[in-house]
């Protein structure tokens, strides 16, 4: 095995912390809408646990482990489930379904939760609804909570989200020492930000994170703000200044015709 290989699983099992109470397991996959018609991606097999009982809720369930010990535990475990089809590798390196539509439900390790979610959300054929185990903190970053966030501003254009489970500590093995919650994402039928305005929307929200509304270097004047606010009926910045994600796609669209950013 290559040193790159085994830095890799190193990176992956220091963040792994495992569900294998079976009632438990059964209560948050019910909180999906996963079906016997589903095709469901999992990642991170672990030691089969979740997969045996995604197992018993889809049509389909491809799930990808890339530590050799864990894989065959997860091979033994999985035996007597034919509709499983278990992948000892990288998920970040395997390819997601062309055309054919797939829900994902996983407990992955934290620590590369940005690059899953960034494999999974900008996906020619992204994922149809997925339910994610993340470390709580990560997910307030997603969400927008208390304040909207690069990730969150990149990620609400085509996704709805919802914490819709709270983990104890304790449900976990090791016991990880953040807390961590369920997330639910729901891709949205129809983007709030055209594919072709996608550049433009990516610009505007760095920089308007990076230097606000006020002062020399921000896009939009105080009036036009103000102006473009009133105009499409949102409200008025509260107290504290925080920007609401209708404000920020009613502002983004106001610099995109006021600049023509559109047409470039």
């Amino acid at each position: 095995m290559s040193k790159n290989s085994m830095s890799k699983i190193g990176r992956y099992s220091i963040s792994q912390n495992f569900l294998t109470s079976k009632p438990l397991l059964f209560r948050i996959t019910a909180l999906s809408s996963i079906n016997q018609k589903d095709t469901v991606i999992e990642i991170g097999t672990g030691k089969g646990h979740l997969s045996h009982v995604l197992a018993q809720q889809c049509k389909t369930l491809y799930t990808t482990e890339i530590d050799k010990e864990l894989y065959l535990q997860a091979q033994r475990r999985l035996a007597d489930s034919p509709n499983v089809h278990l992948c000892h590798g990288d998920f970040l390196q395997t390819t997601l379904p062309a055309q054919k539509p797939y829900k994902v439900f996983a407990n992955p390790p934290f620590s590369i939760t940005a690059e899953i979610l960034k494999k999974l959300t900008q996906a020619a054929n992204p994922p149809t609804e997925m339910w994610l185990v993340l470390e709580k903190g990560a997910a307030k970053r997603y969400l927008g909570k208390p304040a909207e966030t690069v990730q969150s501003l990149l990620m609400k254009p085509r996704w709805n989200m919802k914490i819709v489970y709270y983990f104890r500590r304790e449900d976990f093995h090791p016991c990880p020492s953040v807390n961590t919650v369920l997330v639910h994402f729901f891709r949205k039928p129809q983007a709030d930000v055209p594919l072709l305005q996608w550049n433009q929307y990516e610009r505007f929200v760095r920089h308007t994170l990076q230097y606000g509304l006020q002062g020399g270097k921000c896009l939009l004047s105080k009036r036009q703000v103000s102006q473009a606010l009133r105009q499409a009926k949102c409200p008025p910045f509260d107290s504290n200044g925080l920007m609401l994600y209708v404000q920020w796609l009613c502002l983004f669209r106001c610099w995109l015709s006021l600049s023509g950013a559109a047409m470039k």
